[in-house]
């Protein structure tokens, strides 16, 4: 449960998905995430490093290799989302609001 707890706090798996491509300064991370405070990415970054998520380096923050497992475990998730999205759409139902 402890990495439901985790996962679930708000902005958290947005942070690992922006970061699945490389590193990402925390002004870059901003820009990505509209809406994001950076009280609340400074906060998310905190807990994925203590947790041995995301690291930060020279460039910015990356993934480990922990970290690179879960973005694997998390491409199917967005290809079921995709197909849930476009399903809605066709159904004639409102996008749902971040």
């Amino acid at each position: 449960m402890a990495a439901m707890d985790l996962f679930g706090r708000r902005w958290a798996l947005r942070v690992l998905w922006e970061l699945r491509a490389g590193p990402l300064g925390a002004r870059a991370l901003l820009a990505r995430c509209e809406g994001l405070s950076s009280s609340v990415l400074y906060q998310r970054l905190r807990e994925l490093t203590a947790n041995g998520i995301i690291a930060s380096g020279a460039d910015g923050y990356e993934l480990t290799p922990l970290g690179s497992a879960l973005g694997d475990a998390l491409r199917p998730l967005d290809a079921w989302a995709a197909a849930w999205a476009e399903e809605q759409e066709q159904d004639g139902h409102a996008p749902v609001e971040p």
